[in-house]
């Protein structure tokens, strides 16, 4: 795929794999990051063969460990609010229309953690450490950590996690609901891989229209949502891929789902 400097992009099969690239700064986020990986996404989106993604980081020491702390020197207020009014890369994963899944090895911390929370499902490995050490530095998570963290693990587990600034273990990640599996480092791609074209295999549409559901489930009140739901639910059954998978149920077989 296109050439990029701080990340690269492999497709397997129908997955693709986003890597943060900066193994020598332990994958910290920095501006070229967010727009190389803004702009690799904007392409999967557009790539009908590509049906999941899966966003990790080199090496096995770190996934993300946070921003490029080297970058803040120089921002005002105004140049930093800009920054991340703008589209970032944390924004464009929560939006994106496909699912997308953290391969998390290793340092998972301030950005990186935010754009862990981003992603649809979080897989980890023994070794990953997560936390927001913003206040370390005398700021607050900008990238969504207040809120997209309070969302999946609640208040009270959010404001421990924000307001000490230290770090958690897998397990504890794995017990507060802020990943769902945790595997040796050894075995965390293949079982990473396995869940993406385990999900790559059903029906796009449907996964698309589900995401959907699900994300709007945390931005509205029940009766709202469950009208969403059915509103989409409808709308599967105008799809090519609702008669395959039918007809493939009732005939006994395997479906085969095509996106239509």
């Amino acid at each position: 795929m296109s050439n990029y400097e701080t990340i690269s992009v492999e497709k397997r099969d129908k997955v693709a794999v986003i890597t943060i690239n900066r193994p020598d700064k332990l994958n910290a986020l920095n501006s070229k990051v967010h727009a190389e990986g803004v702009a690799a996404l904007e392409t999967l989106r557009k790539d009908d063969s590509v049906r999941v993604i899966v966003i990790t980081g080199a090496g096995e020491k770190s996934f993300i460990a946070g921003a490029d702390i080297s970058e803040f020197a120089g921002q005002t207020p105004v140049t930093q609010r800009n920054l991340f009014h703008e589209k970032t890369f944390f924004n464009s994963i929560d939006t994106f229309p496909k699912p997308v899944i953290a391969m998390i090895n290793g340092f998972c911390l301030g950005g990186g953690n935010e754009l862990a929370l981003a992603c649809d499902l979080r897989v980890a490995s023994e070794n990953a450490r997560f936390g927001q050490p913003e206040i370390n530095l005398g700021i607050m998570p900008g990238g969504g950590g207040t809120q997209r963290l309070t969302h999946l693990v609640g208040e009270g587990r959010a404001m421990e996690i924000i307001l000490t600034g230290e770090m958690i273990d897998a397990p504890t990640a794995l017990q507060f609901g802020l990943v769902n599996h945790v595997y040796p480092l050894a075995e965390l791609e293949a079982k990473t891989m396995e869940l993406a074209n385990k999900i790559a295999e059903k029906a796009p549409i449907a996964l698309q229209l589900s995401k959907e559901a699900v994300k709007f489930a945390s931005k509205s009140n029940l009766d709202e949502g469950l009208r969403r739901e059915v509103d989409l639910f409808a709308i599967c059954f105008s799809t090519e891929d609702k008669t395959e998978g039918v007809a493939a149920f009732l005939e006994k077989r395997k479906p085969n789902f095509q996106g239509k």
